[in-house]
């Protein structure tokens, strides 16, 4: 294998399929592969993910291994239970630094227990329109000044035990209302709007001593019309020039349709890895939906083929092997800690509510179910499991909002219901039947488990700022608090 090929391969972080490594995997890192990135499918639990990585160290030491693992919403860790440190938006509700400092903390000790490296987590995103279908509850909030004290102290907790985290995604999502895994957004704003606002954040993660940066499938139209991923000046000129950034910038997956689909060619995959490098992206990430040897081949080829065509400099491409072979030093030794109490910590003091209403001991809860975003991916959601501690005598149904069949009719004979959403605001269908509820029940206490929207008139409002298994705990706790004789939180 040539000295091109070699680097070629080292700058790549795939995914694959599996609990246990593929013998491609293993003959690639043994060949200088860069490393992998671990989804939920790769996960049964914190030993097997240890014993995982402990034998992909042993093909290469510096093999990188890396995580999506946000907390709360979206957790790769916790995706069959349910993730018990709540996200970034439930921390930036309880407004203490120290908790986010503790929160990053105990999720790096954590991943570095685990043998994981590198962390695709924080986003440094802001909440900054409702149309947002992809960040929500993701970002630490709307506030650029607050969100980057967040951002920085979540880092610096992250990194103590020498896992690398990753802030993202670069120069900033909150304000798109598309989302990038399926088309490519074009971002309504100025350059002088991000400095002002989504670079705040950003700048906070590179004074924090931020690893790595993602850059996002975005387009800013001042930048011209490649998404920044792709464009020079976002990562030369803006992040690298402007913001001070000497570490690893890293893509966000290469074959999500704002990137891959939209090059115009039948070869998007390897044409978006080699124009990433050529404008100044290091590690490239592949695999959240691709997840085969091919693709790896593909790229790899092409690399090469660009480089001998003088297309893409070598000394570009030694410079990102570099810096991607820099995310692999192995983490320190940690004990996975027990987050189980701090998350409830966090969940109770991130709990808004507002108005007043009385339940009996046995309510109507309807969990109203749609659809999570890819980011999140499937996972538990509702009071149902936790009202069963807390109020045995609960009869709570799932509630499909597009049929919601007899939901109505039951809560007016009720005279009470408690309806629990997920971003009702993004979804009609949710809205309309809030308003229904609203209309028909006297009582009606609404609990939002994604990013609080407008109020819809309801007795009582409960919001979480996230749906993690303890902010979903917090809520129910909320709930019973409402009923005579709850049993007592424990």
């Amino acid at each position: 294998m040539s000295e091109i090929h070699e680097l070629a391969e080292a700058v790549l972080l795939p995914g694959f399929a599996g609990t246990t490594a593929p013998d491609w995997v293993r003959d690639r890192l043994s060949a200088g592969l860069g490393g992998v990135v671990l989804f939920g499918r790769n996960v049964v639990d914190d030993e097997q993910v240890a014993a995982l990585t402990a034998r992909l160290r042993a093909d290469r030491g510096d093999v990188v291994i890396g995580i999506d693992e946000e907390g709360g919403d979206v957790t790769r860790l916790d995706a069959v239970a349910g993730a018990r440190l709540p996200g970034p938006l439930a921390l930036g509700a309880a407004e203490d630094l120290r908790l986010t400092r503790a929160a990053g903390t105990a999720l790096g000790a954590r991943l570095a227990a685990c043998g994981i490296t590198l962390d695709l987590a924080p986003c440094a995103d802001l909440t900054l329109t409702p149309d947002d279908p992809i960040i929500g509850v993701r970002a630490f909030g709307t506030e650029p000044y607050a969100a980057a004290a967040h951002v920085a102290e979540y880092v610096r907790g992250l990194q103590e035990h020498g896992v690398a985290a990753c802030a993202k995604h670069f120069p900033g999502h909150g304000a798109s209302t598309s989302d990038s895994h399926h088309e490519l957004p074009v971002l309504p704003r100025t350059v002088e709007q991000l400095r002002a606002v989504e670079f705040l954040p950003f700048r906070a993660a590179i004074a924090a001593g931020v690893r790595s940066v993602m850059t996002g499938h975005l387009v800013v139209p001042e930048w011209g019309s490649e998404a920044a991923t792709v464009n020079p000046v976002a990562i030369g000129t803006a992040l690298r020039g402007e913001l001070g950034f000497t570490g690893t910038v890293v893509t966000d997956a290469l074959e999500m349709g704002a990137l891959a689909g939209h090059l115009g060619n039948a070869d998007g995959l390897a044409d978006a890895a080699v124009r990433s490098l050529r404008a100044g992206a290091d590690a490239l990430c592949v695999g959240g939906q691709i997840a085969d040897a091919e693709a790896v081949v593909a790229i790899v080829d092409a690399i090469v083929a660009r480089v001998r065509t003088g297309d893409l400099t070598e000394e570009r491409l030694a410079e990102a092997a570099e810096r991607t072979r820099a995310l692999g030093a192995p983490p320190r030794r940690a004990t996975r800690p027990d987050d189980g109490e701090l998350g409830q910590v966090i969940a109770r003091r991130a709990l808004r509510s507002r108005g007043s209403a009385r339940l009996p001991a046995d309510p109507l809860v309807l969990d109203v179910e749609v659809a999570p975003t890819i980011a999140a991916g499937p996972g538990p959601w509702g009071l149902a499991p936790h009202l069963a501690d807390l109020l045995p005598d609960a009869t709570a149904v799932r509630v499909d909002p597009a049929e919601p069949g007899d939901a109505v009719a039951r809560a007016r004979a009720r005279g009470e219901v408690v309806v629990v959403t997920r971003d009702a605001h993004r979804h009609p269908d949710v809205v309309a039947l809030l308003d229904a509820l609203v209309a028909a029940v006297p009582v009606v206490v609404h609990v939002e488990t994604g990013v609080p929207g407008p109020d819809r008139g309801t007795a009582a409002r409960i919001d979480t700022s996230g749906a993690s298994w303890s902010g979903l705990r917090a809520a129910a706790e909320a709930v019973a608090a409402l009923t005579p004789g709850a049993r007592p939180a424990p």
